[in-house]
């Protein structure tokens, strides 16, 4: 499997997603910086990490995804290549019309860095194979822009094609206003694009993709698009 990793000025997650994606393909990804326009044919997958691309000025990720690197990405995308979107990522993703909705200001108005609980909801995809449907799994967040929006059509539409990935819950599963740090609809955490080639969410799976960093719930993530895409 051959990655890249896109690298905007303000990333800062690009190096802990680089580092899962090595440990669970043996093989380090390529870090294709922002201004890039030549991308590499063979690239069998595209991750855009979380941080604070070009300062998330405008918008989070209004910027970055209008770089010279993601108009490559959105044409690979097009043809089926596979993109990960992780925080900052999903928005940008949004942003790029690669996946629908927008990530709005959390609903507290405040920056929120803890653990919080999700509920898997499908885990027909190249990205949540090695996860069960119904699993509860466990994931930090880190954003200030993660209340996801959708109008109710859209919503519809998500829920009819089986298009949500993740929704926030409490320990037990349950899905309720008390488990959703930031106000999102619905509770989503994370969406497909309709061919499920795309995904895009909040919480950060490479960081609890090592027992060093205090839980393994992600590295499930990067194992299924390993033996995927190998």
């Amino acid at each position: 499997m051959k990655t890249a990793v896109i690298v905007f000025p303000g990333s800062n997650c690009d190096r802990d997603v680089a580092v899962a994606l090595e440990r669970s393909s043996g093989q380090a990804p390529d870090m294709l910086w922002h201004r890039e326009t030549e991308v590499p044919r063979d690239i069998d997958l595209f991750v855009v990490p979380g941080g604070f691309a070009y300062g998330d000025y405008l918008r989070a990720g209004a910027v970055a995804a209008h770089s010279p690197v993601m108009r490559e990405v959105k044409a690979r995308a097009d043809e089926g290549t596979p993109v990960l979107g992780i925080c900052n990522g999903f928005q940008v993703l949004t942003e790029a019309g690669l996946l629908p909705g927008v990530l709005m200001p959390n609903m507290g108005l405040r920056f929120l860095c803890r653990d919080v609980y999700l509920l898997v909801e499908s885990h027909d995809s190249l990205f949540t194979d090695r996860y069960d449907t119904d699993q509860v799994i466990r994931l930090p967040i880190a954003h200030h822009d993660g209340n996801y929006f959708v109008d109710d059509d859209t919503l519809k539409r998500l829920q009819d094609h089986e298009q949500i990935a993740f929704r926030y819950c409490d320990a037990d599963g349950a899905v309720t206003a008390a488990a959703n740090p930031n106000g999102s609809r619905d509770n989503i955490a994370g969406v497909f694009n309709r061919e499920r080639r795309v995904l895009g969410l909040m919480p950060h799976p490479e960081r609890l993709a090592d027992p060093l960093l205090g839980g393994i719930d992600g590295k499930p993530m990067f194992d299924c698009l390993a033996e995927a895409l190998s």
